[in-house]
């Protein structure tokens, strides 16, 4: 619990927005500054369209200096109008923030500030000595992605914040703190910076104060934080009232989706996450939200030097749900790309020696069921190539797999077993014009991983490997720590401080040898791929090997991952399943879906990397596959065409650079029938739609290969009819019909 009792500080915060709405309004415009009188005063209460800040109270002047022993309140509306953050500084120097919608409350008073290590703190006694409104927009190409272009504007407000910090009876110290606010059509993010100043330079934050305080009980979907499995949990559903109530759950993960009570849609996260703790979220009685940051071994959340940033807290508002998906706002607050020449960059599909590890069939370690190996591997390519896919994954190539996951120190990052040649297998992709995709296994062995993660990267660029998966496959608490004269000091969370550091490097070491990266077991995504677009995908959350040994994930599971773990970006779920029963090696499991549905996942989850998942042989013959052969990753535009969060949802996306639309509808264990507007296409153009649906009697439980194929003319003004199996789904190849 914090320092402040929750209760007492929300009455103090009631008491004092109750003095602050007896204070005449002054209006800040968004290109204006403050005055040298400290004051600015203009007609009007209301912000407009184009994006203003409103304070009351009186305000800083130009100088730095405090005119006022009242409250302040600041307010920043977007571009449209529609949302707004309000900003309050108590008498007592607190800061408070509120999130409206039009005239709904989204957020509700709710705590800013921090603790650090010497015992100052910013979440008191603070003066206003600045602050800054202006317009802005974030407008670029993405080298790959769910859209091609993005533009996203946004109205800015920065406040400048000083505290006074009593270093010891006879010395004062001032430090200062800002805090940038941008609020986008789509929501809103707010961040905090240290600049480099003389009171101010290698510091520690014990605690981050931020809160979100919703109205009424809102629901939510969630996974648990602080759990040995990571993020790879199934969602559940619940009030916020219900998770306070002994669920034994000490935090939840972000990004978390919530359905208010005036039935909007919020999803709260964070975006550049770079060099600072994960931030997870307590639930407190009363709706209140607070943020808790993964810490050090030492109890110590973040070890900063100024300039210090942190990252941006997001707020994504939508009136449906479909909204929070096709929201580009994490995206938007992370930096420009650092890579210059992205030409190397490519998406695509690949297959690979994987899905038959995990069934049982082949094994990662040596031996006479071994996976890996040079003739295996060799099919793979083979099947690659015939098929048009760019790549083929290979686990269990190197050795340490004998002496199993768990152990560290055992993986060996460049060494082949001695039945996989890696020179020649390299040599054999290129021929076939196919990359090998480096699995690099690391058992959660990070201290030993980046002692040779330049020489593993090396050798791949080398033969010519364009894409690696990394794997960190460990407690979510066992991640060991060890000092410069390699002594292990302490084992850290997966998703601290020191973890993001470690996925930050090696994002950025990758990138300077040209090479891809898919992270399993990762840190969750925060939108870096802006800044470092080689990072093209992860998992971070329960994936579909979970199906082949565990009780599985059930029907809903890809029915909440759209609106949840995938608002964060691309997920390497591996789709593509056809032989759902898993026969005849593992009897007691099942992908829960049809094969139907298993197509529409292609175009549902995103992933600039998609796996061609199953066994070669299940793929011979059968007329299904022929989607999986067409289906791009990479596109021009997406479209969320219906949803509801567990339930079902349609999505339309079309092709980069061309013409052809492709579309994918799931649905939970309910059969249901949905009419699909195909408004989305060209005017006074026809098309020819071929739909990959289930068939007679399809149910993921009983019938789950039945896929009926058909094709129909279709025109911007046709509407769709999707019948969706229980576990079911509908995948639609749509191109412009020739003349």
């Amino acid at each position: 619990m914090r320092s402040v009792p929750v209760l007492a500080w929300a009455l103090s915060t009631v008491l004092a927005l109750c003095l602050i709405a007896l204070s005449p309004p002054v209006v800040v415009a968004a290109d204006e500054t403050v005055s040298a009188e400290g004051t600015l005063r203009a007609a009007g209460t209301i912000p407009s369209s184009d994006g203003t800040s409103r304070a009351e109270g009186t305000l800083p002047s130009s100088d730095g200096t405090t005119r006022s022993e009242g409250a302040i309140r600041l307010e920043v509306t977007s571009p449209d109008g529609r949302n707004s953050f309000h900003l309050t500084l108590d008498e007592a120097g607190r800061p408070v923030f509120e999130v409206r919608h039009g005239d709904q409350l989204v957020i509700g008073p709710s705590r800013l500030g921090f603790v650090l290590a010497d015992a100052a703190s910013f979440d008191q006694a603070l003066r206003v000595t600045g602050h800054r409104a202006r317009p802005g927009v974030e407008e670029w190409e993405q080298p790959w992605g769910e859209v091609r272009h993005i533009r996203a504007a946004y109205t800015e407000l920065d406040v400048d914040f000083v505290a006074e910090v009593q270093i010891d009876p006879n010395r004062t110290v001032s430090r200062e703190m800002t805090l940038e606010v941008r609020v986008f059509d789509d929501g809103l993010g707010f961040r905090f910076v240290w600049p480099e100043q003389s009171g101010l330079q290698d510091f520690t934050i014990l605690d981050e104060l931020t809160e979100f305080v919703f109205p009424g009980d809102p629901a939510a979907w969630w996974i648990p934080a602080y759990a040995g499995n990571r993020y790879e949990y199934l969602y559940e559903r619940s009030r916020l009232s219900e998770l306070t109530a002994n669920r034994g759950v000490r935090a939840v993960h972000t990004p978390l989706t919530l359905e208010t009570e005036d039935g909007l849609y919020v999803s709260l996260h964070e975006a550049a996450l770079t060099d600072y703790a994960s931030m997870t979220l307590v639930v407190h009685p009363g709706s209140v939200l607070e943020a808790d940051l993964v810490p050090w071994s030492d109890g110590t959340k973040v070890k900063a030097t100024a300039p210090f940033q942190t990252p941006w807290r997001t707020i994504q508002i939508g009136e449906r749900p479909g909204d929070l998906i096709e929201s580009p706002l994490i995206l938007a607050l992370n930096e420009p790309s650092r890579i210059e020449d992205t030409s190397w960059i490519t998406p695509g599909k690949y297959a690979g020696i994987w899905w038959s590890l995990h069934i049982g069939k082949e094994t990662w370690k040596t031996g006479p069921t071994h996976g890996a190996t040079t003739e295996n591997t060799k099919r793979y390519i083979d099947f690659a190539a015939e098929n048009g896919f760019e790549g083929v994954l290979v686990e269990g190539w190197n050795t340490g797999w004998d002496q199993g996951w768990l152990n560290e120190s055992v993986f060996d990052f460049t060494t082949p077993t001695p039945d996989y040649d890696l020179e020649a297998l390299a040599k054999y992709a290129r021929k076939k014009e196919v990359t090998l995709v480096g699995h690099l296994e690391t058992g959660g062995d990070v201290h030993g991983f980046e002692e040779r993660m330049e020489l593993a990267l090396s050798q791949f660029e080398r033969l010519g490997i364009r894409a690696i998966k990394t794997g960190y496959v460990n407690h979510g608490q066992g991640i060991r720590r060890y000092d410069d004269q390699g002594k292990m000091v302490a084992k850290e969370w997966q998703h601290g401080q020191y973890m993001v550091r470690h996925f930050r490097k090696a994002v950025e070491l990758a990138a300077k040898h040209h090479i891809m990266v898919d992270v399993h077991e990762p840190i969750k995504d925060t939108g870096i791929r802006r800044t470092w677009p080689n990072m093209m995908t992860r998992e971070g959350a329960r994936g579909q090997e979970y199906n082949a040994w565990s009780e599985g994930n059930g029907p809903a599971h890809t029915a909440i991952l759209p609106f949840t773990r995938l608002l964060s970006g691309p997920m390497d779920f591996t789709p593509g399943i056809f032989n759902t029963p898993i026969e005849p090696w593992k009897p007691d499991n099942r992908v829960p879906t049809t094969v139907a549905k298993q197509l529409a996942l292609y175009v549902v989850i995103y992933s600039p990397l998609q796996m061609v998942t199953d066994l070669p042989e299940h793929y011979v013959g059968n007329p299904a596959f022929g989607f999986i052969q067409d289906v791009p990753t990479d596109w021009e535009e997406t479209r969320v065409l219906n949803g509801a969060i567990g339930d079902y949802v349609t999505i339309a996306r079309k092709e980069r650079g061309g013409d052809e639309w492709y579309l994918g509808s799931i649905t939970n264990e309910s059969a249901r029938t949905l009419l699909v507007p195909l408004d989305f296409l060209d005017g006074g153009r026809e098309y020819v739609a071929y739909l990959y649906a289930d068939g007679d009697r399809a149910d993921w439980k009983t019938n789950p290969e039945a896929v009926r194929i058909t094709r129909q003319r279709v025109t911007s003004g046709s509407v769709m009819r999707l019948d969706l199996a229980p576990g079911g789904g509908t995948a639609v190849r749509i191109v412009p019909a020739k003349e």
